[in-house]
């Protein structure tokens, strides 16, 4: 953990991210950014509700109870949005732990072609 007496060499090896999802989470919140689905203050505003939301709300420790008020940030603006609805989101979610629960350890997860194009996401007119 960083805290306000870290010394600068303490950081250099250390990792952005606890992990690899936490910066994906990161990575798409930025992307849908920067194509105009949000602006940074509408972000900002969905975090801070998704925080106070959170049953850790006050305890959050920035690892993955931190990263689950975020996605559920994100779900929240995408559904306000009509991006994606919260079934669309949900039939997703258990592709991809179908994927990944079927996936041999150490290859690479996969989400069934099929079920992407038949997911008739409604991304309207923006493209995310």
């Amino acid at each position: 953990m960083i805290t306000p007496t870290t010394r600068w060499h303490e950081t250099v090896n250390r990792k952005p991210f606890a992990a690899p999802w936490h910066g994906a989470a990161f990575a798409l919140t930025v992307h849908l950014h920067e194509r105009g689905i949000f602006s940074w203050p509408e972000w900002a505003d969905a975090l801070a509700a998704a925080l106070r939301e959170d049953k850790n709300a006050g305890h959050l420790d920035g690892s993955d109870d931190y990263y689950n008020a975020w996605l559920n940030a994100l779900q929240r603006l995408l559904q306000d949005r009509d991006i994606a609805a919260g079934t669309e989101v949900q039939q997703m979610m258990q592709a991809w732990r179908t994927a990944y629960l079927n996936t041999p350890h150490g290859a690479p997860v996969q989400l069934d072609p099929l079920h992407s194009e038949s997911s008739g996401s409604k991304t309207g007119d923006h493209q995310v």
